[in-house]
């Protein structure tokens, strides 16, 4: 699969996060908002990192589930 792809499929999943690809092959993702100091305090992050999109996509899920974000 196209690196465009994995992109548009990651943004889809996750629209409160923007993501990319940079230049070196890292895959990076950082909230549309500022964390609040609680956010801060249980961990959440801002932007994140990873090796490939399929870590990238463990690590937002992490992120959503340390904040509560994907309790519906």
């Amino acid at each position: 699969m196209s690196f465009d792809r994995h992109l548009a499929e990651i943004a889809r999943e996750f629209p409160e996060w923007t993501i990319w690809r940079s230049d070196a092959g890292r895959w990076w993702a950082t909230r549309h908002h500022p964390l609040s100091s609680a956010q801060r305090d249980i961990g959440c992050a801002m932007t994140i990192d990873a090796d490939d999109p399929e870590k990238l996509r463990e690590q937002l899920n992490d992120q959503q589930e340390l904040s509560g974000e994907g309790d519906s």
